[in-house]
């Protein structure tokens, strides 16, 4: 098991609609995220900095396979379409990412 977080920008002016469409994620989405072999999935906002911090447990043995595959689903790209645009990618994010990746630097149970 890896566990992964990452970062992105909120607008402000989408804060109530993010909330709103993550209060009713849509269950052909969560079963995505799931035969993604991602697990233990939160979503934090930090206000007023506006920033989302996302945390999982990938459980695959090939993280970018299955990303590619849910970036494939047709309900995962409808899904994006509603939330993508409340989003505001950090400057610093590597090249490719729309989520800034994290490094973990310190984990206990």
């Amino acid at each position: 098991m890896q566990r992964m977080g990452m970062v992105i920008g909120l607008k402000p002016e989408k804060i109530e609609d993010y909330k709103r469409l993550h209060a009713d994620v849509w269950p052909s989405v969560l079963n995505q995220i799931a035969e993604s072999n991602i697990r233990n999935f939160s979503i934090f906002l930090k206000e007023p900095e506006n920033l989302l911090f996302g945390y999982w447990e990938y459980h695959g043995s090939d993280f970018k396979a299955d990303a590619a595959r849910m970036a494939a689903d047709s309900e995962t790209q409808k899904w994006w379409t509603l939330t993508d645009p409340c989003q505001e990618p950090l400057s610093a994010r590597k090249d490719g990412e729309f989520w800034a990746m994290m490094e973990e630097v310190f984990h206990v149970d």
